[in-house]
């Protein structure tokens, strides 16, 4: 199959997306799916990178055999600093390894948990809402409030995602249940332990201010971290720059996703992020890999 770059790209210039989440945990397309997209767009790599699960890794990266793409194993790790979600991407990593597999499975049945007293918040409102009804609509997946959102929409309770959000999931809504989380210098550790590159994602969504966002970056540095989310479908030109110069200011390495969920972020495109402005060359991975080597 032949693929075709962006108009806006140079015939020879090699892109990636480093940042990808499937219908394994929020995002709408399947593992496969996934690759047939990625290599439309002309992608060379992709990270398939979803909520504290590698779910969708064994299939997305037996699909991609014998094809023009090269899939990267990741996870995407939320983690609790200061009252803060702080996300912490895992590139490249061993995600078979026995310890790495264990704890991986323990984030996931926290999830379960949270997931069954959210469904009972929820009935107790008057809400048709099971556990079981929740996986009967979303099969595979691993359950977010991105899922919650979608089914209170489809079955007719609120007439958008951001209402769902605002009346029952949001952080303070009553039915709301936290889930509990390890911290950010953890993921790093878990990540290098699975001989994977954490990487800091999207640093300015977290509204921390620079000397907070330097404390966090120099914590997480002495753990291990190897890289910052310098490039994003969100960042201003100036947010870009900024993220660039703490990442050389702390000796670290960029990289660069869209953050792409599908139909779950309208106008937000795979490689390209929104309205097409999004590039991420492939050096910026390349780079990457020659830190797992050290």
């Amino acid at each position: 199959m032949k693929t075709e770059l962006p108009e806006r790209l140079e015939n020879d210039m090699r892109i990636v997306d480093l940042h990808v989440h499937s219908n394994r945990s929020d995002g709408t397309f399947s593992p496969s799916g996934l690759v047939d997209l990625a290599r439309k767009k002309g992608l060379s790599a992709f990270a398939l990178t979803d909520h504290d699960t590698t779910a969708g890794l064994d299939e997305a990266l037996a699909y991609s055999e014998g094809k023009d793409i090269e899939v990267i194993p990741g996870i995407e790790f939320s983690t609790e600093y200061k009252g803060r979600d702080i996300h912490v991407l895992g590139l490249a990593i061993d995600y078979k390894a026995p310890a790495f597999a264990r704890q991986v499975q323990a984030f996931v049945d926290s999830r379960i948990e949270r997931n069954r007293k959210m469904c009972a918040n929820l009935a107790g409102a008057g809400i048709d809402i099971s556990y079981e009804k929740l996986l009967a609509a979303f099969p595979g997946a691993v359950v977010t409030r991105a899922h919650y959102a979608r089914y209170l929409l489809d079955n007719g309770y609120v007439k958008s995602l951001p209402e769902a959000f605002e009346r029952y999931v949001g952080d303070h809504c009553p039915y709301f249940v936290p889930r509990e989380k390890v911290t950010p210098v953890q993921a790093v550790e878990l990540i290098r332990q699975a001989e994977g590159l954490p990487i800091l994602a999207h640093p300015t969504l977290y509204h921390m201010g620079k000397e907070a966002l330097q404390t966090l970056v120099s914590l997480l540095k002495e753990a291990g971290l190897v890289g910052i989310e310098a490039i994003y479908s969100t960042y201003s030109a100036g947010e870009e720059r900024e993220m660039r110069q703490l990442a050389e200011k702390n000796g670290l390495l960029i990289s660069g996703g869209s953050d792409f969920h599908g139909s779950n972020k309208p106008g937000l495109e795979l490689a390209t992020g929104y309205h097409g402005k999004l590039v991420i060359p492939y050096d910026i991975w390349e780079r990457l890999k020659e830190k797992r080597s050290i």
